[in-house]
């Protein structure tokens, strides 16, 4: 086989095979046919569903609302600076929208549970046959409120629930490794789901799951929101 032709048969084969991965991909964080957001489009942004705790010696989870504050403050400013993933057209949805939104947040969460259980890496195991690895989930007409109200196409949706070891809790984990066991100390869970207003699909969906990680901090927040994001819809 002539230099030349071996050559582009084996840059063929190479860009093929990083197509695969990227093709998987797609296939488990977007929706069937669900490529990038119109030109124009208005997204609205939820507050996040979120959540922080601190983990005592005996391993309970105690809630901590000064840092879920401070947590929830940093997060919305880390999202602001995600101008060129959100796109212009974007609004903030405020926390006191949402008491009027329970039906269609009590449903979002539970979908958005399913896809993180059943969907995600995390949930192999649990995949649904009749899905085939698609995420082909939807709110349905649920979201008709958010839409009439916002004038939105596309919703942004967050959840996250954050768990960190406490000194006595490091302590004891010093002290069970001495003797060989192995304990675990704080968790950093989350996931973003964006819904189509004009349709409630799911059009796409992204976690994490970590040992790493901490909304508390300004800086680190805005690694954990650019990590959530990755590959976030872009306009067209």
């Amino acid at each position: 086989m002539p230099m030349l032709l071996r050559s582009s048969v084996v840059a063929a084969a190479v860009l093929f095979a990083a197509a695969v991965p990227a093709q998987e991909a797609d296939l488990k964080h977007l929706a069937p046919g669900f490529h990038a957001r119109p030109a124009g489009s208005k997204l609205v942004i939820v507050p996040a569903d979120m959540e922080l705790f601190s983990i005592s010696a005996g391993g309970v989870q105690e809630p901590k609302a000064d840092w879920t504050e401070a947590a929830q403050r940093n997060f919305k400013a880390a999202l602001t600076q995600q101008g060129e993933r959100l796109g212009k057209n974007v609004v903030q949805l405020r926390d006191s929208d949402l008491d009027e939104l329970a039906e269609l947040m009590a449903l979002q969460r539970a979908v958005a549970e399913a896809v993180f259980m059943h969907h995600t890496a995390r949930g192999a195991g649990m995949r649904l046959p009749t899905k085939e690895g698609r995420l082909e989930w939807s709110l349905g007409d649920a979201v008709k409120p958010l839409k009439a109200k916002t004038g939105a196409d596309y919703a942004l949706f967050t959840w996250f629930r954050d768990t960190y070891a406490s000194n006595e809790r490091k302590a004891t984990m010093i002290a069970l490794a001495l003797i060989g066991a192995i304990t675990i100390g704080g968790e950093q869970v989350g996931y973003a789901s964006l819904v189509d207003l004009n349709s409630g699909r799911v059009v796409w969906f992204n976690d994490v799951r970590r040992m790493s990680g901490d909304l508390r901090d300004e800086k680190t927040a805005m690694e954990t929101v650019d990590t959530l994001l990755k590959g976030f819809p872009v306009m067209q």
